[in-house]
């Protein structure tokens, strides 16, 4: 379990550092989640985590359209805002996994 977190951590702290890249991540089709499907932390970690690339990669591709002359400038104010709220919750979940994970490994077995 422990085990699991801790990659799971590691792996959207990856994938944090890796949104300034400038390969393109589609957004993924997301589906609702079904009552009886059978979801892991890291499933929904990772869905998250590309959800969030997806829409800071709009921003950039927005900014980018604007600059050229081929968006408006309010759909790129909305999409950088979309971008700049998707980072902070992704930051805020990640401080939220790092700081639950201290505190199992600072639990006496």
């Amino acid at each position: 379990m422990l085990e699991a977190i801790s990659s799971t951590a590691i792996t959207a702290g990856q994938a944090a550092s890796r949104i300034t890249e400038t390969q393109t991540i589609a957004p993924s089709a997301t589906s609702p989640v079904q009552a009886g499907d059978d979801v892991g932390f890291d499933s929904v970690m990772k869905q998250v985590t590309t959800d969030a690339i997806g829409t800071l990669k709009a921003g950039e591709s927005a900014s980018i359209s604007a600059i050229q002359g081929k968006e408006s400038t309010r759909k790129v104010v909305e999409a950088l805002m979309s971008a700049e709220q998707a980072l902070q919750t992704a930051v805020a979940v990640r401080d939220k996994v790092v700081q639950a994970y201290q505190e199992v490994v600072r639990m006496s077995i």
